[in-house]
C-alpha cells in the first residue's frame, strides 16, 4: 500500500513538473520550453564561430570543460535579423543526453500550466512546419508557443552540429 502511494505521488509530481515551462521571448512572441530540459541560463558571451557552419549555428562555448554548440533561435525560426543586447541570454539545455545552448532575446519566468491552459497546435497545412510545436499555452492574457525541443533539435540538426563541431 505504501509503495503504491509513493508511486502515485511520484507519478503526479512528474506530471506536474512536465507542465512547468521556462518562458522566453523571440521578437514579439513568447515561447515556452519544458523546465526539465533547462540546465542553466547564462548571459550572451563571446562565442567561437565555426567555419562553414549553417547560419543558425552561432558557434561553440567552453562550459566548464564541455564544448557546447550554440544555436540562435531567432535565425533558426527565420524571425529576421538577430540583435544582441543586455537582455540576450543563452539557455543551456540537455537534449537527448547532449548539452547545447540556444540564444533567445530574453527570459521571462517559469510558469506552471494546467491541462485546461494548453491547447493543441492549430493546423496550418503544409505552409508552416508545426512538428516541433507541442501546443499553445494561455496564462492570463498571454499566449505561449510551447516548443518540443527534442523534435526541434531533431536528427538532421544534430547531424549538422556533429558535422561542424567534431
Amino acid at each position: 500500500m505504501l509503495q503504491e502511494q509513493t508511486t502515485n505521488i511520484a507519478t503526479e509530481s512528474t506530471v506536474r513538473m512536465a507542465n512547468e515551462f521556462l518562458t522566453f521571448r523571440l521578437g514579439r512572441e513568447e515561447y515556452g520550453i519544458e523546465i526539465l530540459k533547462v540546465q542553466e541560463i547564462r548571459g550572451y558571451d563571446s562565442i567561437t564561430q565555426i567555419a562553414n557552419a549553417p547560419e543558425f549555428i552561432k558557434g561553440v562555448v567552453n562550459l566548464r570543460g564541455i564544448i557546447v554548440p550554440i544555436i540562435d533561435m531567432r535565425i533558426k525560426f527565420r524571425l529576421g535579423d538577430a540583435t544582441y543586447d543586455q537582455f540576450t541570454v543563452v539557455i543551456i539545455l540537455n537534449v537527448s543526453g547532449r548539452v547545447m545552448g540556444v540564444v533567445v532575446d530574453g527570459v521571462s519566468d517559469v510558469i506552471s500550466l494546467e491541462a485546461e491552459q494548453m491547447r493543441p497546435t492549430p493546423g496550418f497545412g503544409s505552409v508552416i512546419d508545426t512538428e516541433y510545436i507541442m501546443g499553445l499555452g494561455t496564462v492570463d492574457e498571454r499566449m505561449l508557443i510551447l516548443i518540443d525541443i527534442e523534435k526541434l533539435m531533431g536528427s538532421s540538426d544534430m547531424g549538422l552540429i556533429d558535422q561542424h563541431i567534431n
